[in-house]
């Protein structure tokens, strides 16, 4: 049968997946017992939840083969199936066939492997071709809109989560060999940055704009809001009191003239009079609101820096062209899409087969154009400079009608090559995320205090907190790790308690014992001090304890976990396989020990521990981690303390 093709390939490490040659083992030897053909088998061929199920399972039902019961079927095939060098006999468990690769076979295909590839390994550009059989036709395009903050407000938490995960589904369409382009869509533009304007020049300082224009802007911010709410509210009461007198048949003039004396010196009038100037292309105008853009973006990337996130764009609201949003609420009229509503423009989505999307407001009664009309304009705008063949959203669920509404509409529109191609990645809310100097205005607030708590976390062990080289950047590493972790460890769409005990603890599945795993690994690596020819060399065969067996079989569907996530869109995909992996690693340290060991011994090992750690490696880097090499930090039985790893015993 298949295995003597098939061990012309086993001794090469160029392969992408390890697995799918056993896939393809089994398909050949199973196809002549089925009677089905390799392609059905191979599809079929699934994921086992625990090791103890397998490698592989398949599904008897699946196959959709008439006759027999499944569990008949499932013993019938698993006494005929041949054995090979790759795959012993599957077992039948009712109507589940559970394959096992042989071990040996298996180390010798993936430990080389990882150690040929290193970072590439998991990777898959052929995934990311528009065309396999042809790469002269190029990589298919993503656009990735998140995290999107807007200017001189808060950086409130579903900014934090968008920018978390938005980071984790752009490195993962590269891992696929996707041509990504990663889009920051900044809330820039509106009557706010009328206000903004003023209120610099009244509270404004240079010094401060230039040292924190973020801080600085949302401060002016503030303080021009504590004069413009109380004006807005005698407004409001000046109007209810015209109204009454009008009811009462007297007559109202003064009062009139008055509120429009009130109105024409409020602040808000005076941010709509600027925000016109700006919408008009006064060139003083447009010079302040630049800046203040310009200064803002130089903010964030050194914060965005901080999370190994980048933008290839900084869009925003004020991009979209006002022609261009023109154009596509006089092609929702000529459509007949669109209608006329006391005055406002709206698209009735119930008319048109989407009865939950209900009405969606395309223009106001004074004739302003919405978000949702700067969207459409957007949309298709990114279409013809970029022509993505995918484009995500990551926003939150409170946005789920607005861009169900959008996409139905660019495909009203007769944009459906657009429409198509969106595609809303949501998540659900942080509850409770505060600092403890109160509410959360800035994602550094978060940083900070995350960093700060684990800084108080490696001084609890005063003794080797001395030993620390640089306690205040190991512990920001370990705080963003602790942030990033804690919100990737549920499903995206699940809220979560934003809590800073949890997340810095050292016990438990947590980011910092993700840190710790990584770092320990590092240390065995630097004691072996083995060159990397030796375990690049190293007799894996010695590799026979039921230790190093199960390790390897977890190393070998890393690959496997990476093609999942492109299906589920869902970090904890990959964070809940690191977990199981370094689950493994804690309790193999005791059986597998390098240090001390026979020479040829300690060398497979040390391949063995290698490979993990730059599986662990290449893993924490997909889900936009720093991995630490020396963390200076240790379990003990009760807890984590912070402590030297050069003690450690490995």
């Amino acid at each position: 049968m298949a295995s003597a093709e098939i061990s012309t390939e086993r001794g090469s490490s160029d392969i992408n997946n390890p697995v799918d040659l056993y896939r393809h083992e089994i398909a050949k030897g199973l196809a002549p017992v089925t009677g089905k053909s390799e392609n059905e088998i191979y599809d079929r061929l699934a994921w086992t939840q625990t090791l103890d199920k397998g490698d592989l399972g398949l599904a008897a039902p699946s196959l959709r083969i008439p006759g027999k019961k499944p569990a008949e079927q499932a013993a019938e095939w698993s006494e005929q199936y041949p054995e090979s060098e790759l795959v012993g006999k599957p077992t039948a468990s009712g109507p589940f066939l559970q394959f096992f690769f042989k071990p040996a076979a298996l180390t010798k295909l993936v430990v080389p492997s990882i150690l040929k590839k290193r970072a590439a390994y998991g990777t898959n550009a052929k995934l990311g071709l528009r065309d396999e059989a042809d790469p002269s036709k190029g990589r298919k395009r993503i656009i990735v809109e998140f995290s999107s903050p807007n200017i001189a407000k808060p950086f409130h938490a579903g900014h934090l989560r968008s920018t978390i995960i938005g980071g984790f589904l752009a490195n993962l369409y590269e891992a696929a060999g996707w041509d990504v382009i990663r889009i920051n869509y900044l809330g820039d533009w509106g009557r706010q940055f009328g206000l903004l304007a003023n209120a610099f020049k009244q509270y404004g300082s240079e010094e401060l704009l230039e040292r924190d224009p973020i801080g600085h802007l949302f401060d002016i911010y503030v303080e021009i809001n504590k004069v413009s709410g109380p004006q807005e509210s005698i407004i409001k009461e000046r109007k209810e009191e015209i109204k009454q007198v009008a009811e009462a048949g007297n007559d109202t003039s003064e009062l009139e003239a008055a509120l429009v004396k009130l109105e024409a010196s409020s602040e808000n009038e005076k941010a709509r009079q600027y925000f016109k100037r700006l919408e008009d292309g006064d060139p003083d105008a447009r010079a302040v609101w630049s800046r203040f853009r310009d200064l803002s973006i130089t903010k964030y990337k050194q914060t965005y820096a901080r999370l190994n996130i980048h933008y290839d764009y900084y869009s925003g609201e004020s991009q979209v062209e006002l022609e261009r949003m023109e154009q596509a609420a006089s092609r929702l009229k000529e459509s007949g899409v669109s209608e006329d509503s006391k005055g406002a423009i709206i698209v009735d989505l119930s008319k048109h087969g989407a009865k939950k999307l209900g009405k969606a407001l395309v223009k106001k009664t004074d004739g302003s154009s919405l978000y949702l009309t700067r969207d459409i304009g957007e949309a298709t705008k990114r279409y013809e400079l970029y022509k993505f063949d995918k484009m995500i959203y990551v926003v939150a669920s409170q946005q789920d009608l607005h861009l169900a509404q959008l996409f139905k509409i660019l495909e009203l529109m007769g944009h459906r090559e657009v429409s198509d191609k969106c595609q809303h990645v949501a998540f659900g809310m942080v509850l409770g995320m505060s600092t403890r100097k109160g509410t959360v205005k800035f994602l550094d607030d978060i940083l900070r205090d995350v960093g700060e708590k684990m800084h108080e976390v490696m001084r609890t062990n005063a003794t080797k907190y001395e030993q620390v080289e640089n306690p205040e950047q190991t512990a920001d590493i370990l705080g963003i790790t602790a942030v990033m972790v804690q919100d990737m460890t549920g499903k995206r769409i699940n809220n979560y308690e934003f809590s800073l005990e949890r997340m810095t603890s050292f016990e438990g599945d947590t980011g910092p014992y993700l840190q710790y795993a990584h770092a320990r690994l590092c240390s065995i690596g630097r004691k072996a001090g083995l060159p990397r020819e030796d375990i690049e060399s190293a007799d894996l065969s010695l590799l026979t304890e039921s230790h190093a067996v199960n390790l390897v079989r977890a190393l070998a569907s890393w690959p496997d976990v990476v093609q999942n996530a492109l299906k589920t869109l869902e970090p904890v995909t990959v964070l809940s396989y690191l977990f199981r992996m370094t689950h493994m690693l804690s309790s193999s340290y005791d059986v597998l020990k390098v240090i001390g060991s026979d020479p040829e011994v300690m060398k497979a090992r040390m391949a063995l521990y290698e490979a993990a750690r730059q599986v662990l490696n290449n893993g924490m880097r997909l889900l936009g981690l720093s991995p630490v090499e020396r963390s200076d930090i240790r379990s003990s039985p009760d807890r984590m303390a912070t402590e030297s790893l050069t003690n450690s015993r490995m």
